[in-house]
């Protein structure tokens, strides 16, 4: 990518040009810039790791090339003592290299068990939440490759199907909020490299070597993979694979729902034909959460236990009726109503 390029309606400033003269940011630039392809503004999850310090810097020189305006925004957990002020530090890190950021902040009671789950689950409600504040439909995550890696197997420890095995992919939707994960096709040593040589700085949460952890585990699982030569590339060839096999099943679900279900919008039910449930046990089971969500409008998908049991019932002709979702499922003769709860 030549400077001459560089030059678009909003000048790309001296402090990002010098950096991208060196070959090989320029070289992950390039590759950043051909697979995100976004022209409407976004907001930049920003953690103060190496991850979200590289996303940082491509995304901010990505919009400056289209001219746009993204939002940048930091989460404090406040679940260690050093949180605040790291927070403070990234924020000012970033305003050195012409990033205006901002800090969200969870306040109130911090749990005590199964903390790296709930502080995800209240990092993505504050962003989200975010989001809709400011009605931008994108939200920028730094997810790479090991992350990628690291969901699999931790999925797989929870006895997940095909979808959950595959569920971390670059775009994903959460009440309507776009989530991008422009990175899961990178290495980490090159976003390593990239917040090192940009920054000269990056928070090193002591969480990531903290065994007590299911994702670190699973960290040191993978690194012992590698010795027996299964190495990243595979890991993803694999993943790659599967998301094929999910393809594939999600054009029959579509299939299913588009062909025998219908919905009466004078009585504001939507019922399911029997040849419904005359599909794979996967595309009926995909296909009447994906429905049960859609009637019930609660923002989460039902747990698929739950929607086993309820499939079940319906095969076996024990449906009365059930609340699920946000949603009452009933059973006349072979039909399946599904109607919003209350």
């Amino acid at each position: 990518m030549s400077l001459k390029n560089l030059s678009v309606r909003k000048k790309i400033p001296k402090i990002y040009k010098s950096r991208l003269l060196n070959q090989r940011v320029n070289q992950i630039f390039n590759k950043f810039e051909k697979s995100f392809k976004i022209d409407t503004n976004f907001i930049v999850a920003v953690s103060g790791g190496t991850d979200s310090l590289a996303l940082a810097f491509l995304t901010k020189v990505y919009a400056l090339k289209k001219n746009l305006n993204p939002k940048f925004f930091i989460v404090d957990h406040k679940l260690r003592k050093e949180s605040t002020y790291e927070a403070r530090k990234v924020k000012k890190i970033l305003k050195s290299l012409k990033i205006n950021s901002h800090v969200l902040t969870w306040n109130g009671k911090k749990p005590k068990n199964n903390i790296q789950s709930l502080a995800r689950s209240k990092r993505y409600e504050l962003l989200l939440s975010k989001c809709k504040k400011l009605k931008i439909t994108n939200l920028i995550l730094g997810h790479h490759m090991d992350d990628l890696i690291e969901n699999f197997f931790l999925r797989m420890a929870r006895g997940s199907g095909l979808k959950g095995l595959v569920s971390l992919g670059t775009n994903t939707q959460i009440e309507n909020i776009n989530l991008i994960r422009p990175l899961i096709k990178f290495d980490k040593k090159d976003l390593i490299f990239l917040s090192k040589f940009i920054f000269n700085f990056y928070v090193d949460d002591p969480s990531n070597n903290d065994v007590k952890f299911n994702r670190i585990k699973v960290r040191n699982l993978i690194k012992e993979f590698e010795d027996f030569g299964l190495d990243k590339k595979k890991f993803q060839l694999t993943i790659e694979n599967l998301k094929e096999s999910d393809k594939s099943i999600k054009f029959y679900v579509e299939k299913n729902k588009r062909e025998n279900s219908l919905f009466n919008y004078k009585k504001e039910e939507l019922i399911l034909k029997e040849n419904f449930f005359d599909n794979s046990h996967e595309v009926a089971l995909r296909s009447l959460s994906d429905l049960i969500h859609f009637v019930g409008k609660k923002p989460n998908f039902v747990r698929g236990k739950k929607i086993e049991n309820i499939l079940n019932k319906i095969r076996e002709r024990k449906l009365r009726k059930e609340t699920l979702g946000g949603c009452v499922i009933k059973m006349v003769n072979h039909t399946v109503i599904l109607t919003k709860e209350g």
